[in-house]
Parts: structure tokens; C-alpha cells; sequence
């Protein structure tokens, strides 16, 4: 085993593996509470999505550890959950089994671009500054998710939003639950979030905001209201609206791994001359995890930069990950404790993860106005209207007449003056 995993190489032991198996997975357990919760409103039985979500994580963990050897745990990506529900299901009216059937679809298409090796030339064709903006319009989309949940925001019919009642129960512990997170976060306490989340459960089981729990260990629920379904419906994609949906399931999560293992391997000290070794079985392994998540049951599964939490431990094997995906699969027998997990306790989780996403915005030229105008639109579209695939669109659209009309024309890639006719038309269909 440790051979095959080169411990003497990378200077590391079993020990020290394992703990940073078991600090990646506090950091990011919270995925298997949240992801059901989300995935339940559009309609996908909770029990179900639970076991889909921790067989995913377990599967695409392993596949990363043990075909690409990096310490990267996988699991159903936030932004691309909130996006298939709140978007897709809620506001386009998509049936979840059709939007299934969409993440596999995208999961496929990964697969092809990463084994033609043409995922290069996609991610220099759209510019940085529209990637750090879909990312941050994502982060303020689950925030402002997060902050209704809570009820920390309203409805208004005269200003479409207001301040809600801080004094009513489920949102006071909301509060409550988010002040407690932020204190972890600030003290860089390991699986922040999750301890968090455990607080605020029983801080509200005390205050009678929160059910008890029926136990703590349970039988893994069954995978049959979800799984396989996604096959069933690949016929209803036939449409430029879900040409769209499959393109942003591609175009987030492509993107999303592609900044997650750079970052993580740097971290890790495994870049080499500024390139990422196993690139090409990485990105296989993230997507093998999308399109075998789908099959389960569940949203686009995606590397996670909790996995930073690891590296940090002192992983620096695919060994870290073999023990992440062990504990995800041990995991499923504590069905249980979703119960707990009301809107209450999740949406603090909603509003920190989305702070942690707009961490990007900096990185936006807002000095230059023909920059400025599609990165702001992408960005404030996607909370405001509800859609993250309309604030991508925006920007795509608005991008290229920006740049052209600053002469600067020959800079954009032909693939964004495509992407220009594709949005344009996207908008036509729903007009």
C-alpha cells in the first residue's frame, strides 16, 4: 500500500494520511444533511438523495485517490444543488428526473472533453474575469437562498423583499446557528461548518424548534426513488432550454474542479513547473463522479476545497482520499439525524458557503467599465432573478458587444461570439 501510493516520496505515513482523511471529511460531512434538504425541494425523495449523496462522495473520492493519487475528496457540489432546484426545477418548471438526466448528460460530456484533451482550449475561451463573476453571482445566490430559508428575508409585494421577524423562532435560531459558525470560521476550527450545524441542531431540539431525532443509527434508505431514473428521461433534452441547463452543469463544474486542484495541489506541493501531473485522470475521475451521481441520484458531484483542510493535516496521497470516501460510506448508516435538519439549520451553512464564494470578486477588473458591465450583470442577475443559467447568460451576452465596441473585437475567442448567438437565442425561446 504504501508503495503504491509512494509514502517515502512524498515524506508522509499512514498516520498522518489518516488524520487527514478524517479532517477532510468533518470539513465538508455537512454535504450530507444540506444536499438532501436542497434536493427535497424539488421534489426528490430526502432518504434517497442521502444515499446517493454519500455513495457519490465515497465513489468519486476513491476513484480521485486511487487513479489520480491526490488527496481531493469529491462529494455534490453547493451552487450546483441550489442551481438544480431553485433554477431548474423551481423556476423553469423541469422535472428533477429530467434535470437528472441533464447533470448525467454534462457528466458524459466532461468525460469526452477530458479525454480528447480539448478541456484547454474551453477554459481559455471564456474569459477570467466572467469565471470569477459566475462564481461570485453563484455564492450571492445561495446566500440570498440561505437568508429566506431562515426568514431572515421576506417577501414584500411593494419592494419584493424586506426584513422578516428576527424574533421568530426558526429564525432566531438561525441567527443563532450563524453567529456559531462564524465564530468557528474566524477561530479556524477544522469542519467549522459541520460543528455548527451540530450546535444549532441542539440548541434547537432544546428550545422544542427542532424534532428529535427517532435515533443515531438507522438502516441505509433506499436508492429507489432515484436511481437509474436519470435514463428514463434523456429524451426530454432535446431542447435549446436544456441545451442551456446541461451547458451550465459543464460550464460551472468544469470550472469549479479545474480552480479546486490547482489550488489544492499547490498547496500540496505537487504542481510541477507551474503544471498539474494526472491532470487528465483527475478531471476523468470528477467526472466519472458526476455522471455516476446522477445514476444514484443526485446534483453534479465535484471536487471540494475543503479537501485544503487535509492538505493542511499533512495529506499528501491519494491514501488521505481512500480514508475521506471509508468514512462517507460508514456514513450512510446515520440516516437518522436528517430529521434535525430543518431549513433553520441549514441556512447558516447556505450563507457562510456563500460568503466564501464571492471571495473572487477582487479579482474582477472593475476599472475597466467594458469588464465591469457583464461581470456586474452576471452577478447580480443570478439572485435577483432567481437563475444562475439567466445571469450567465447576461453576461455572456453583454461581453462581446462591450469588448467590441472598446475595439477590442479580436481579443474574444469565435467560441464566445458563439456562445453570443446560443444566449441570444436562449433568451428568444423564453420570451
Amino acid at each position: 500500500m504504501d508503495r503504491f501510493f509512494r509514502f517515502q516520496e512524498h515524506n508522509t505515513t499512514y498516520k498522518r494520511e489518516s488524520i487527514a482523511g478524517l479532517t477532510t471529511f468533518l470539513s465538508m460531512a455537512y454535504i450530507l444533511f444540506v444536499n438532501p434538504a436542497i434536493l427535497s425541494d424539488a421534489g426528490m425523495d430526502q432518504g434517497a438523495v442521502f444515499t446517493a449523496t454519500a455513495l457519490a462522495a465515497a465513489l468519486g473520492t476513491l476513484i480521485m485517490g486511487v487513479l489520480a493519487g491526490y488527496p481531493i475528496a469529491l462529494a455534490p457540489g453547493m451552487g450546483l444543488n441550489a442551481f438544480f432546484t431553485y433554477s431548474v426545477v423551481t423556476v423553469m418548471g423541469v422535472p428533477w428526473e429530467t434535470a437528472l438526466a441533464g447533470v448525467m448528460v454534462s457528466g458524459i460530456i466532461f468525460i469526452i472533453i477530458t479525454i480528447f484533451k480539448i478541456r484547454e482550449k474551453i477554459i481559455n475561451a471564456i474569459p477570467m474575469e466572467l469565471k470569477y463573476a459566475a462564481a461570485s453571482g453563484i455564492g450571492l445566490f445561495i446566500a440570498f437562498i440561505g437568508l429566506k430559508s431562515a426568514g431572515i428575508v421576506q417577501n414584500n409585494d411593494s419592494t419584493l423583499v424586506q426584513l422578516g421577524d428576527l424574533l421568530a423562532g426558526p429564525t432566531l435560531l438561525a441567527v443563532f446557528g450563524l453567529i456559531v459558525t462564524v465564530i468557528l470560521m474566524v477561530r479556524n476550527v477544522t469542519g467549522g461548518i459541520f460543528y455548527g450545524m451540530i450546535i444549532t441542531a441542539i440548541v434547537g431540539m432544546v428550545f422544542n424548534q427542532v424534532p428529535l431525532p427517532n435515533g443515531i443509527v438507522g438502516s441505509v434508505p433506499s436508492l429507489e426513488p432515484t436511481f437509474g431514473v436519470a435514463f428514463g428521461h434523456l429524451g426530454d433534452l432535446v431542447s435549446i432550454d436544456m441545451l442551456v441547463i446541461v451547458l451550465t452543469f459543464l460550464f460551472v463544474d468544469f470550472f469549479d474542479t479545474a480552480g479546486t486542484l490547482i489550488a489544492v495541489a499547490t498547496q500540496a506541493g505537487i504542481m510541477k513547473d507551474n503544471k498539474l501531473p494526472r491532470a487528465g485522470k483527475a478531471l476523468f475521475a470528477d467526472s466519472s463522479a458526476t455522471v455516476l451521481g446522477a445514476i444514484l441520484g443526485t446534483s453534479t458531484t465535484t471536487a471540494y476545497i475543503e479537501s485544503s483542510s487535509g492538505v493542511a493535516a499533512g495529506g499528501r496521497t491519494g491514501f488521505t482520499s481512500v480514508v475521506t470516501a471509508g468514512l462517507f460510506l460508514l456514513a450512510l448508516f446515520f440516516s437518522p439525524l436528517l430529521s434535525v435538519v430543518t431549513p433553520a439549520v441549514t441556512a447558516p451553512v447556505l450563507i457562510i458557503v456563500g460568503v466564501l464564494m464571492v471571495g473572487v470578486l477582487g479579482k474582477i477588473e472593475w476599472n475597466r467599465f467594458e469588464i465591469a458591465v457583464p461581470a456586474f450583470l452576471t452577478i447580480i442577475a443570478m439572485p435577483l432573478t432567481y437563475s444562475i443559467a439567466t445571469g450567465i447568460a447576461l453576461g455572456f451576452v453583454m461581453y462581446p458587444i462591450t469588448m467590441v465596441v472598446k475595439g477590442e473585437g479580436k481579443k474574444i475567442h469565435p467560441i464566445m461570439y458563439a456562445l453570443f448567438f446560443v444566449f441570444i437565442a436562449y433568451f428568444a425561446f423564453l420570451a
